[in-house]
């Protein structure tokens, strides 16, 4: 039947014009000067073709414009899910005190009970059963079952990052810009597109893998140095990695002997840039191979043996994996508020659900903005999938720990205890010859800036999880 639009060729008859009926080799016209008729997107390159024949001059091509329209399309992902997540606070104080051992009963989420005395003046780790409060009427201060005891304390501290991309466009391309079939306002494309790469490599540092703190400077593969901070001195300035801040000593430990880090026959001494962590080394190894547990170790589900990373141990993703690391942070005590992890992985907890019958569930999040949230009811939230009421956030850049992995890690964030510091928002900054100031960037042109300053922190890193090493 004709007359109907089915294609864009037909579209293009009916809004420009033509003898020939819609979806026909020689329909779809635009009358061009010299009296050639050629077609939007055919029939346009040559006395060959039988529409053109007789028509004018046999070389028509110069007569042709392809019209493309001022819009630029974005090609690539540049979602930005990881930085968004992250609660914003400012940056009020450089540093933040932690209380790392009970004055009693040890670190350990379970209250550790044990043969101590408080006569022996120790710290009190595993004390008796019959000595963890309880006294006698009118019982002597600074006796036996009843001494001073305190709680651990200790500092950590973190320097705020500066990340900044700068571009720039000489005079002469803003111009021609906006003639023929320009894009219009150079300026304003490049500055949106160029924003949009700022937040992108934001986001993308959030979640970078452990792997590429491994690197010296310049992109060399081999670790050579020895801890040597000053052999590492780009990746310091990035934003520190969630995937470093949920870490334990253990799971260094398994990433060395894996050889995913560094393969020295020494791995008492990792480089700096992989266990130095708001100012503190506690993550380093006790001693080649050997792990120290710490206040500073999350929770991490990997695998549990020193060779897990390898590729012939990676592991099937099981609802198990997910409901043992949930429990476990609770009893850290924890609440982990949202699940950061790959679109991949997602995917792969629908087909575990759906098996069983069961499927995710869908939550309304309300956005917040320095502790302000959106009103309910109102159109201001939006909706996503959820694992036992947390929610599921998809990042496309979250990587895959493991020789062997082929899932992306998951993140669990307890929100309330970490969070990215803002000391200088995102601010855009503009000079050149188009504000009356060559002088000031030195060419007959015009440079932009996008300038953030910021840190991530973490007063509670038991209250993180992460699980790795899936497929």
């Amino acid at each position: 039947m004709s007359g109907y639009i089915r294609t864009m060729r037909d579209l293009e008859a009916a809004t420009y014009g033509g003898n020939a009926p819609f979806g026909s080799a020689i329909g779809n016209d635009i009358l061009k000067g010299a009296g050639a008729v050629i077609g939007l997107h055919g029939a346009t390159h040559g006395s060959g073709n039988t529409a053109l024949s007789g028509t004018a001059s046999t070389n028509l091509t110069s007569l042709y414009n392809k019209i493309y329209g001022q819009k630029v399309w974005s090609m690539i992902n540049q979602e930005i899910n990881a930085l968004s997540i992250l609660p914003k606070r400012p940056y009020t104080q450089s540093g933040w005190r932690v209380m790392t051992n009970r004055p009693i009963g040890g670190s350990s989420a379970a209250f550790g009970i044990g043969t101590t005395s408080y006569s022996a003046g120790s710290a009190l780790d595993a004390p008796n059963a019959d000595e963890l409060g309880g006294v006698d009427e009118n019982h002597s201060l600074d006796s036996t079952g009843l001494q001073s005891v305190a709680p651990e304390y200790t500092t950590l501290y973190m320097t705020p990052k500066i990340v900044a991309h700068q571009f720039d466009y000489s005079e002469l391309a803003a111009e021609m810009a906006k003639i023929d079939d320009g894009i219009g306002d150079l300026r304003a494309l490049v500055r949106e597109d160029m924003g949009k790469l700022h937040a992108e490599v934001q986001s993308f540092m959030c979640v970078m893998g452990l792997e590429n703190y491994d690197k010296l400077s310049g992109g060399a593969s081999t670790v050579t140095a020895t801890g040597s901070d000053s052999e590492y001195p780009n990746i310091h300035r990035n934003y520190t990695s969630l995937n470093k801040i949920v870490s334990s000593s253990a799971e260094l430990v398994a990433l060395c002997d894996s050889s995913i880090l560094e393969t020295q026959a020494s791995q008492a001494t990792l480089p700096l840039p992989i266990v130095q962590l708001y100012g503190g080394t506690n993550r380093q190894l006790a001693s080649a191979g050997t792990a120290t547990a710490s206040f500073m170790d999350a929770y991490v589900n990997y695998g549990g043996t020193t060779t897990s990373y390898t590729s012939g141990n990676v592991r099937s993703l099981t609802l198990s994996l997910l409901n043992t690391t949930v429990q476990n942070l609770r009893t850290n005590g924890g609440t982990p508020r949202v699940i950061l992890t790959g679109y991949d992985t997602i995917q792969a907890i629908a087909d575990l659900l759906q098996s069983q019958e069961r499927f995710l569930e869908s939550k309304e999040i309300m956005p917040s903005h320095n502790g302000v949230k959106g009103v309910e009811g109102r159109e201001v939230g939006f909706r996503v999938a959820t694992y036992f009421d947390t929610p599921l956030i998809p990042s496309k850049d979250m990587p895959k720990t493991g020789a062997g992995a082929t899932l992306s890690d998951m993140l669990f964030l307890d929100t309330e205890h970490i969070w990215m510091s803002v000391l200088k928002p995102t601010q855009y900054f503009e000079d050149g010859i188009n504000h009356g100031n060559p002088f000031g960037v030195g060419v007959l042109g015009n440079k932009g800036l996008f300038r953030t300053i910021g840190e991530l922190g973490c007063s509670f890193f038991k209250g993180q999880g992460k699980i790795t090493n899936l497929k």
